[in-house]
Parts: structure tokens; C-alpha cells; sequence
């Protein structure tokens, strides 16, 4: 399973990007898809989560600024990012958690995989 993502760059703060993440490969289905952060000396946190269902849920600094969205026929999550803060800045990694069936019983096991990440530089 690849996935790439895409939109990440240098803007002001106040601004805003969107990012995607296309997931390509063998699975059966996706069972959740994310976004996470990780800035300069910081530990890798998670921004916002959008499970099959399609229930969310976000990170309480990024609550009415971001918004994770995802396309179920193109394997496809977004992350609309708003009111950009300084403080976003960080290398963005998706992450997708999938479901591989792996015997003709439909016994199946769950896989996480990670893109290679995207830098969004946030100015002040």
C-alpha cells in the first residue's frame, strides 16, 4: 500500500492549504485514514482522524480550523487547513489503517501504513 500526499508549502499566517493523500495498492478496504504532525523537536501527534463511517474527529488545537474530509471511490483524504497559526508548522504525514483479506475463509488482518510526509511552513 502507497500513499502519497500532496499541498503542502510556505504561506503567512491567517492563510490557508489544502492537503491530499491518495492510497493506492492491494487492500479490501480502508477502515480509517489521518493526518499527523510532527514539528522540529516535537513527538508525532494527530490531527485529525476520519474513520469509514465517516465520523471524525481532531486534535482540540486544530477544532474549527481544519477540516479532514475523505472520497471512499478514489481512496482520497483531504485536509482542508484554515486561519493557518504559526504553530502548525511541521512536516504532515497521512496515515491509512486498511484491511487485507488473506484467505478464501475472509479471515483478514488490519495494516497501518504512512506516507512520506509534506512540509507546511507556516510565516508570522
Amino acid at each position: 500500500v502507497q500513499l502519497v500526499e500532496s499541498g503542502g508549502g510556505l504561506i503567512q499566517a491567517g492563510g490557508s492549504l489544502r492537503l491530499s493523500c491518495s492510497a493506492s495498492g492491494t487492500f479490501d478496504s480502508i477502515n480509517a485514514m489521518a493526518w499527523y504532525r510532527q514539528a522540529p523537536g516535537k513527538e508525532r501527534e494527530l490531527v485529525a482522524r476520519v474513520i469509514s463511517g465517516g465520523a471524525t474527529d481532531y486534535a482540540d488545537s486544530v477544532k474549527g480550523r481544519f477540516t479532514i474530509s475523505g472520497d471512499n471511490v478514489k481512496n482520497v483524504v483531504y485536509l482542508q487547513m484554515n486561519s493557518l497559526k504559526p504553530d502548525d508548522t511541521a512536516v504532515y504525514y497521512c496515515n491509512a489503517e486498511v484491511k487485507i483479506i488473506v484467505n478464501v475463509e475472509g479471515a483478514s488482518v488490519v495494516r497501518n501504513y504512512w506516507g512520506q510526509g509534506t512540509q507546511v511552513t507556516v510565516t508570522s
